[in-house]
């Protein structure tokens, strides 16, 4: 009798569509386009139940009741929910205030990032409407499982980690499912996995902040997450100085002098959440950080395309 060859040829399957009010792209690799769909699918779904969970937009989401309840009372939310809140405190905490959910509350008529703005509102206006910015007013009740806003008008927003999280929690589930190799790609906050078909590790670009498109440089990795915060995602110009769409919450007024902040960590819920602090925070300060935390590295781009890195980190 002579053994059958039952080496399966691997293949690669993507998929793009919009969640989260993001282009997200989905890639497994699998025996089948059948097993490669039904992966797909089940990243998807998760996806959306984090969408439901998260979401500003509809009215009966956990966020939008913590909200509404902002210096009334506390709000009874899923401990996934409150574990996610208080992971986000302990950033605001390392990151001395850069990163901050409660940045909800800056009114949307300060800041419009589109062609009719054409002045910067006056620092002391800004100053006024990021006095309701302040993690340290949200508190927990750990036993209840409740978040409670202490200042009335507080508001909560997980735009600057629930792109990665719901990267992170997908990948978590096609784990559960044995799908062994991956990306999801959450319109440039990324979790890889695994290996291509061809055994070689994930190829990953950093865009270029002058052509989003076309990537300055390429990294390979395997079981790590990647995340950017651009200028070039949204922004005005005023008088010739570009102005990013990223909102220092200490002064209300938006970060100029980097172009780009690239974070590489072991997962995407906190590579997400690193980018637009470290950012805020500055280059000197944001990689002095970078460079405290254990497995956790960092580029940025100044205004000059001026190339910054953390410690330990090799660009091709």
């Amino acid at each position: 009798m002579t053994a059958k060859n039952n080496i399966v040829q691997l293949q690669q399957y993507s998929q793009s569509l919009k969640l989260m009010g993001n282009q997200f792209t989905i890639t497994v690799v699998a025996e089948n386009e059948k097993e490669g769909n039904e992966s797909i699918c089940l990243a998807v779904a998760e996806i959306r139940r984090i969408e439901q969970l998260l979401t500003t937009y509809k009215n009966d989401s956990q966020t939008n009741l913590i909200n509404e309840n902002a210096g009334i009372r506390p709000v009874t939310v899923s401990l996934e929910v409150f574990n996610l809140i208080e992971r986000c405190i302990g950033i605001s905490k390392i990151t001395q205030g850069a990163f901050d959910i409660s940045y909800g509350s800056i009114d949307k008529s300060l800041w419009n990032f589109d062609k009719s703005m054409t002045k910067l509102p006056d620092a002391a206006t800004a100053l006024k409407m990021v006095h309701l910015i302040d993690y340290r007013n949200i508190i927990l009740d750990k036993e209840n499982t409740t978040v409670f806003l202490k200042e009335k008008g507080m508001r909560i927003g997980f735009g600057g980690i629930g792109k990665g999280y719901a990267a992170e929690m997908a990948k978590l589930v096609l784990l559960k499912h044995n799908v062994q190799s991956g990306i999801i790609n959450a319109s440039g906050d990324l979790s890889a996995w695994g290996f291509q078909p061809n055994g070689k590790k994930w190829t990953i670009g950093v865009a270029d902040p002058d052509a989003p498109a076309a990537p300055f440089s390429y990294m390979e990795v395997s079981d790590k997450a990647v995340a950017t915060s651009g200028n070039y995602e949204k922004f005005v110009t005023i008088k010739g100085t570009k102005y990013s769409h990223t909102i220092n919450p200490k002064t209300g007024l938006p970060i100029t002098g980097i172009k780009s902040v690239t974070v590489i960590a072991a997962n995407a819920e906190f590579a997400d959440a690193m980018a637009t602090p470290i950012a805020v925070m500055g280059i000197k300060a944001g990689l002095y950080l970078i460079d405290q935390i254990p497995d956790i590295y960092c580029i940025i781009i100044d205004d000059n395309n001026t190339i910054y890195t953390s410690k330990n980190i090799n660009l091709k």
